[in-house]
C-alpha cells in the first residue's frame, strides 16, 4: 500500500501473475518500478486445479448468457480478480489499482492515477486500458493531456483499474458466482447504479509480447451456433442498457461541470 503524493489517497496495488510465469513477473515489476508503484502480487487462480463444479461458477448460466463451455483459463482469472478485490476489502486502503501481467505503462501514470484519485467522485470503476477502439466522450479534465472519459459501447479488457471499496462489495458479492467472461462482468458497472469511467488518451495498454493465457483456443469452447438464441436477446439488452444508462450520467456529468454537450 502506498500514499499518492498529491490527494494523499492509500492506494493498494495488486498484481495478478500465474505461478511460474516469472518471465512477466520480471517484466512487470520493472515496468511498475519505472513509474513509481509498488505492486503486491497476488498468485492467480489455476483453473485446470479446481474441481467442478464449484459455487462460485455457474456453468449453466455461463452456457446460456455467454454461449461458452467451462473454459478454465477464463474462471481462474475471474476468480484472480475478485480475490484482489477481497484482499482490498480487508485491508485499510482506500483505493485499489488491479493489474495483469501483460501491462504497459505511460511515464505520467502516477501523476494520472494520483489525479483520478482527486476526482473520485466521478466513478467507481476508472478504466485504464482497453482491448477495444470504441469512442470515449471526455466530460472532466484530469491533467493537461488526460481526462475522465464515458465509452457508450462495450470496451473489452481488464488489464488495468481502479475500483473504490463500493466497486470491491459489488465484485465480491454481486458478481459471484460467475456467469460471463470477466471483462465483460465488470462492465456492467451500470446496471447495479454503480459510476464507471475511462482515462483518456489510455495511460496504459495491453499490447504485449506475451501471448494470452486466456483467449487461446477460445473457439473450442464455443457452444453451436442455435446456443446464442439465448445469447443474443441477452447481449442486446445489455448493450441496449449500456448506451441509455451511460448516456444519461455522462449527460449528468457535462449538465454538473457547464460543458458544451457535443452532438
Amino acid at each position: 500500500m502506498q500514499v499518492l503524493p498529491e490527494s494523499r489517497s492509500t492506494l493498494a496495488v495488486y498484481l495478478i501473475n500465474m505461478d511460474g510465469a516469472e518471465d512477466r513477473l520480471a517484466v512487470m515489476n520493472r515496468e511498475t518500478a519505472a513509474v513509481g508503484i509498488a505492486a503486491e502480487r497476488v498468485p492467480a487462480v489455476i483453473g485446470r486445479n479446481l474441481s467442478f463444479p464449484i459455487p462460485e461458477f455457474s456453468e449453466l448460466s455461463y452456457k446460456i448468457l455467454h454461449g461458452r463451455r467451462l473454459k478454465h483459463g477464463e474462471v481462474g482469472c475471474y476468480l484472480s480478480h475478485v480475490e484482489c478485490a477481497r484482499r482490498f476489502l480487508a485491508s485499510d486502503a482506500d483505493l485499489c489499482l488491479i493489474l495483469e501481467d501483460d501491462v504497459s505503462f505511460q511515464p505520467d501514470f502516477l501523476q494520472t492515477v494520483d489525479s483520478a484519485a482527486k476526482n473520485s467522485d466521478a466513478w467507481d470503476i476508472l478504466r485504464l486500458t482497453t482491448v477495444s477502439r470504441g469512442r470515449k466522450f471526455p466530460f472532466r479534465k484530469l491533467t493537461s493531456g488526460r481526462s475522465l472519459s464515458m465509452a457508450l459501447t462495450r470496451e473489452k479488457g481488464s488489464g488495468a483499474y481502479m475500483i473504490n471499496r463500493k466497486a470491491a462489495r459489488w465484485i465480491t458479492k454481486r458478481l459471484v458466482p460467475m456467469r460471463l467472461a470477466y471483462d465483460i462482468a465488470f462492465d456492467l458497472e451500470f446496471l447495479s447504479g454503480l459510476k464507471g469511467a475511462f482515462v483518456t488518451p489510455l495511460v496504459a495498454s495491453q499490447d504485449s509480447e506475451f501471448e494470452s493465457q486466456i483467449q487461446a483456443n477460445i473457439n473450442a469452447h464455443k457452444l453451436p451456433r442455435w446456443r446464442y438464441l439465448t445469447v443474443l436477446p441477452y447481449r442486446t439488452y445489455l448493450e441496449v442498457s449500456r448506451f441509455l444508462a451511460r448516456s444519461g450520467l455522462l449527460l449528468w456529468h457535462k449538465l454538473r461541470n457547464g460543458q458544451r454537450i457535443a452532438t
